[in-house]
Parts: structure tokens; sequence; C-alpha cells
């Protein structure tokens, strides 16, 4: 047997340490500890609780001294734009706020003032998004400049828990373009744009890309775990991970389907046009300093909110079978609607949006999931035109990747509505692709090419034909 390698893969509702191994060219991989996640209340607004977060990475870790598989590296990825701020003492300072807050209601209008929509665009290439951190640190320095003032260091999550193991603290370069601070021509801070917004550049620490090794765990987290390792900055932003992990062998649209829907294609350049900008796609750090130019899409959240509502009482294997059955409901809305980020009950933000709309509110489970399923769906079909428009290249294919990647009725919709080819799979792809970079920097592999065909070898794969053109 090889080496071993640790992916601990936090998403916004659960986490998991994956452990991976190279087995004949193939990629060997195996759940050993899973946690849950959200955020909390507190003094009114949602946060992450950082600290049960990192025993839980801890606990996960110790996981595989009691296997007696010791891994010789680690990397961490989770969701992006939220960000710890850490005093002279390296405490954190204020709350670690999470991207669904109200608090950036707003500040859009207070950037605008400073920097125009167009101009922020063209400097940054990033998608226009309330939660964006250029809007977060616009919020604290409006209402809490204090805090602002006594940050000596920002860190963005993943960056600030493999701090916690190390001591060394790393930014890393696909999860720091989201925060719209990022120049797509340096690859580095704007620091320009920063000074602008008048939010101290002396906490913005060097970017450094995907497969950087951090360091060794600091003595007290070895004597947790029982063991040393190399913790390395993977693509630390869950999305750029499984872009990583996407199968595809020549140009092709992909999805990175879970709580988002994240529609893309990977390009060598950002495309920072006004065109692009009206079209609300965006241009994230990839590995190896690839783009990923893509639209975020509300995507599952709106059908796992659907799901807690009903008491959790239905898999999402019967939502999708509901949803089937219910296909010739008519009612569909808009997936991008901000009413649909955070609201008190989906489903009567679904149904008001609805009847606001003069179409039947879907009142039963089947209905619901349909309205859901199908207007994903059509807003896959949209972003497949608005992406060939500007890149000028037609794709034959669409990789979805990630939890969703099993929801047959969606893909089936997908393959439908876009007239497509669909491939889906793997549904592991973020703790695949955090994997992979491990296993690139080790040697494991010589290309991204390369692992990606062992990837396709490596995992089961479906495929979805248009059924109507």
């Amino acid at each position: 047997m090889g080496n071993y390698y640790l992916a601990v893969d936090i998403g916004a509702s659960s986490g998991r340490h994956m452990l991976g191994c190279v087995e004949d060219g193939r990629i060997q991989m195996e759940e050993i500890y899973r946690f849950d996640n959200g955020m909390v209340k507190k003094d009114g607004h949602l946060c992450w609780d950082l600290e049960r977060l990192f025993q839980e990475i801890v606990k996960g870790m110790a996981v595989c001294k009691s296997m007696g598989r010791i891994p010789v590296s680690m990397g961490i990825d989770t969701w992006a734009v939220d960000y710890v701020l850490l005093d002279r003492d390296r405490k954190v300072t204020g709350n670690t706020y999470g991207y669904r807050d109200s608090r950036t209601q707003g500040m859009d209008g207070v950037v605008n003032g400073i920097i125009p929509a167009e101009e922020l665009y063209a400097r940054t290439g990033i998608q226009k998004q309330m939660f964006n951190t250029i809007y977060q640190l616009t919020a604290l320095k409006e209402q809490e400049p204090q805090i602002l003032e006594q940050a000596e260091k920002m860190l963005l999550i993943p960056d600030y828990f493999a701090y916690r193991l190390t001591g060394v603290a790393k930014t890393e370069y696909t999860n720091a373009t989201t925060t719209q601070l990022v120049s797509p021509v340096t690859k580095d801070w704007d620091y320009e744009l920063i000074g602008k917004l008048g939010i101290k550049s002396s906490i913005f620490g060097e970017i450094t890309m995907a497969g950087t090794e951090v360091g060794s765990l600091t003595k007290e987290i070895e004597e947790m775990v029982g063991y040393n390792l190399r913790v390395i900055q993977t693509a630390t932003h869950d999305t750029a991970s499984a872009v990583v992990a996407v199968p595809a062998e020549k140009d092709a649209l992909y999805i990175s389907s879970g709580t988002w829907s994240l529609m893309g294609v990977e390009q060598e350049e950002a495309d920072c046009s006004e065109e692009s900008r009206r079209a609300n796609l965006t241009n994230e750090g990839g590995y190896g300093y690839r783009y990923r130019f893509l639209k975020n899409i509300m995507g599952l959240w709106m059908i796992q909110s659907v799901r807690h509502e009903y008491g959790d009482s239905y898999s999402f294997a019967q939502l999708c079978q509901m949803a089937a059955e219910c296909r010739d409901f008519p009612s569909r809305v808009d997936v991008n609607d901000e009413r649909f980020l955070a609201p008190e009950s989906m489903m009567e933000a679904i149904r008001s949006v609805c009847r606001e709309s003069g179409q039947k509110a879907p009142e039963t489970p089947g209905e619901m999931a349909t309205v859901i399923y199908q207007s994903l769906a059509e807003s896959y079909g949209e972003t497949v035109k608005e992406i060939e428009s500007i890149t000028g290249k037609h794709y034959d294919s669409i990789n979805i990747v990630g939890g969703g990647a099993n929801a047959d009725y969606l893909n089936q919709l997908t393959a439908d509505r876009t007239g497509r080819t669909v491939y889906s799979g793997p549904t592991e792809a973020t703790a695949i692709g955090n994997l992979s970079v491990q296993m690139l920097k080790a040697g494991e592999y010589g290309s991204l090419k390369e692992v990606r065909k062992a990837i396709f070898h490596s995992f089961e794969i479906k495929t979805y034909e248009a059924e109507t053109k």
C-alpha cells in the first residue's frame, strides 16, 4: 500500500474527512469521519462556530491514528468569501460572519460610490454578489470600524484552519479571488482598490498557489492526533477543488452541483468584459492560475431547505421521484432571485413568487420539488447560451460533479433543457480534487490532465442524453 492523503472537505451544512491513496494508477477513497455544520445566531447575526469546527477537524484527524493509516499530508477546503480577523496576539477579533447574514444589504451602494460597478468588474472579473468579501469588509468598516482597526491579519476560513494546525499563516489563490479584491492580471491583491475602499492593506498576506506546503503540525496538535504530517494548500475553495476533479478530456461545460450550482468552463485568461459583467458571469481562480468562468446559481439550497421544512421526512431520491411524477406542474421561478438566499420559509418564498407572477403556487412536496428542479434546469439552459455566446465556442457536453450528480431527475432535465450530453459524477468531486492536488504535489501524477484521466477511470460516471432537443 502506498501513501495515504487526507482531505478535509467542509461545506455549509456538513464536513467530512476523506482518506485517499493511489492503487494501480487509480484513486481509492473512503470517508472516515463526518460532522454537521451550519450558521448559528450570535448577536442577531448569522455566524460560524469556528472553535467547534476546528475541534471536529482534529477529531477526524485522530481517527487516522486509530485506523493505523497515517496520511503523509492533508488539505482543507471550505466555502468561499467568509473570513477571520486576527488581532496582534493572533486571536480572533469580532464575529466570524456567515455569507447569508444580512448586514451587507446596501453595501453595494457604498462601494459603487467609491468605484463604479463597471470599473470594479473590469479590475477583478468577479460577479457581484452581496455576500462577496468586498461587501462584508465594507459593512465592517461602516458598522464596526473598531474591529477592523484591531485586526492585524485577515485569513479566509480554510487558511485560518491551516494556521491553527501549523502556526503558519498563508493565503491560497483560488479562494482569495472570490473576495473581489484580487487582480486577474497580477494574481495578487489589488492594493489600489483596497486603499480606495479605506480598508487596511496590512491585513492582507501573500497569496500562494494551490499545491504550496503550509507547514507541519504544531507540537500541540501532533500530541492531540498522535502523528505529524504536512499541511498542503489544496485548492481551498471547494468549487475550485471540485473543478480539479471534472473528468473531461476536452473543453466541456461543468456544473459543480451542491448547495450552490456553479456552472461554467475553464479558461486560461480572465474575461473581464462588459458583456460578461452584464451576464453576471465570474472569473474565479482555479488550479495552476486557470480561471473558472462561471455563474453562481442558487442550486440545491432550495430543495435542501424545502426538505428541512418537511422535517427531513423525505430523502432526496424520494423528492426526485415525486418531482418526476408532478412533471406537468407548470409553474417556474427565477432560482437566482435574492428572496431565495435566506428566507424564513423557502416554501412560502416560492409560493409568493409564483403568485406574484400569476402562476399556480405549489402545494404538495412533488409540486414544490418539480418547480425547483425544472427551474434549475431552465437556468442551466439559459447559462449555456450565455457562456457560448461570450466565449464563441460550442460545448457538446456538460459534466456534473458533486452531491447533486446523484439527482437523476435533474440530470435528465438538464440534458433535455440544454440539448447536451450530460455526464454525472464523481459525486465526491470536492474531496477528490482536494486529494488530487496533494497527490500532484507528492508526484503521484505528473499533470492535471493525467490526474483527471485517473479520476475518470476511478469513479462511476453516468451518461444522460437529451430526450427532447
